[in-house]
This record gives structure tokens, sequence and C-alpha cells, in this order.
């Protein structure tokens, strides 16, 4: 087991998650290439990590200057210039099946054959995503939890084909990133997004049904359960779109005790989105 990041590794996805991650290898001393679509999706992820640095930085939380990992870090527009001999490819494109298997049989097209390609879904199915890879014994998954740089925690999701040693490899990048990695076997929603969307599915119908306001329902369990964060904030957090594209997919596959609750469709429907649009279940500066 690894007790370094490796030395080259590649983020297809350079949003909120994927600059996030990009951020955390590389202030842990990795060269970070990072893939978006087009030149101004670039800039903003650039501008994302760099924002995310600064204020690491400032609550004392990096050990190096902030340009010095910026010069970590390069923003590029095409898969194919991703580093062939990258150890790690993560992969942090919206959660849509069709979308990640094109991102990632277009990666492994590049990399080398003993490259770990992650994906960080935090609901598909490994298995069906690996379908559609000629090397599925190298590929599992990362899910990172947001803000990434904050959060101690990596969901590892180990497919049926997955190898020991890749697993081994990213047990220890995550312990080299400061974090600490929990292995669950491939299932729908794994363990943390089946817990966490089924206590905040209950928690926008208890607010559907009048029971509490939003910062009532948050503050009980924050206060009476240690959460560190209500199941409504977490979910503006997160963002209502994607809760409710993971509920929907849980719907399918485990039951109505998944089924989303009309609340959570209204917003989504309104734009109203949590934290990224500035409204969900609060309102957000």
């Amino acid at each position: 087991m690894s007790s370094v990041v490796p030395e080259k590794v590649g983020v297809v996805g350079g949003g909120r998650m994927g600059a996030g991650i990009a951020q955390v290898f590389a202030a842990t001393g990795a060269k970070v290439s990072v893939v978006e679509g087009d030149t101004a999706s670039a800039d903003a992820a650039f501008e994302r990590i760099r924002s995310g640095l600064n204020r690491a930085a400032e609550r004392g939380k990096l050990d190096v200057p902030v340009e010095e990992v910026l010069a970590r870090v390069e923003i590029i527009t095409d898969p194919e210039s991703l580093p062939g001999d990258a150890g790690l490819v993560v992969e942090a494109v919206p959660e849509r099946a069709d979308v990640k298997v094109a991102v990632l049989t277009a990666v492994e097209r590049v990399v080398g054959q003993d490259t770990v390609l992650a994906t960080n879904t935090s609901s598909l199915s490994i298995a069906e995503l690996a379908a559609a890879l000629s090397r599925p014994q190298r590929f599992l998954g990362m899910h990172f939890f947001n803000p990434v740089p904050a959060s101690r925690l990596v969901e590892v999701v180990t497919g049926p084909e997955t190898a020991e040693g890749a697993r081994e490899d990213v047990l220890g990048w995550v312990g080299a990133l400061g974090k600490t990695a929990v292995t669950v076997r491939d299932s729908p929603g794994f363990a943390t997004s089946r817990l966490g969307v089924l206590l905040g599915l209950e928690a926008i119908r208890m607010l559907e049904e009048g029971v509490a306001d939003a910062e009532s329902i948050d503050t009980a369990m924050e206060l009476g359960y240690r959460h560190p964060m209500g199941p409504l904030r977490s979910t503006d957090l997160v963002g209502l779109d994607v809760r409710l594209a993971i509920a929907e997919y849980l719907h399918r596959t485990l039951g109505e005790r998944f089924a989303p609750p009309r609340l959570l469709r209204d917003k989504v429907g309104r734009g109203e989105l949590g934290r990224k649009t500035g409204q969900g279940f609060h309102r957000w500066e």
C-alpha cells in the first residue's frame, strides 16, 4: 500500500467536486491535469482551485505557498492530452451513466495499462460502468465528499472485477491525502448515499407536511444527534438536482422508500437547487 500520492493524477471535470479533488492531490505533491470541455470552463476550474487553495492558506491548512501548488496544476480541454503514465485518473462529471461511460472509455484509450481509473459517482453501479471498459480490474469508485478539502472521508467502492491491487493502491493514496477510506461493495447508493438520501428525503417530507420549518429540522439533528450539518442544509450543499437524480435512481433500484417528495421535484423545477443558485431549503449568500 503506497503512502504517497501518484506523481501524476488526472481529473476529468473541473466543477466543485473535480476542482476539490484536483486541489487536494496537488497540495499533497502530485502533478494534476484537469480536463474541461472548453476554454471558459477551463478558466473557471482553475479559479475554483485557486480560491480553494487561498481558503486553505488563510486557515493554516496549506504547508507551501499557493502559487507553488498551482504550478503543479494544468487545465486541458482534450482527454487525449492526459499523461499516459498517470497513476490515477478520477472522473468527476455529472451523475449520468451515459456521460460517465463516454468519459471513462475515452480516458481508458489514452492512459497506460497500470493506471487506476476511478469514478466519483455517489450512487451509480460500478459494475454497469465497468461493463464498457476493457480493463475493469483497474476500475473502482472513489466517492469524495463536498467540500473535498475539508471532508475526511472517501468511500472506496469495489466492483465485481476490481483487482485487490487497485483497491490497495487507492486506500494508500487516500491515506496520503490525510483522509480515511471505507471500502464498500458495489450496491445501489453504496453506504453513504443510501443512508444520507433516506434521511434527507424524510426531512423534506417533514417540511412538506408542516412538522417544522427547515431551520428547526436541521438544528434538531445538529444538536440532538451531533450531525455537523442538518439534512436539509446538506441537501442544499449537495444540490437539490443531484439529490433528486440519486433518489430517482434509488427509487428504481431499491423501492418506494426512496420515492422523491413532491416538494423536492417542485424546487428543482423552479431552479431552486441549493447553495449554487442561492436558494434551496435555505437562503445562501
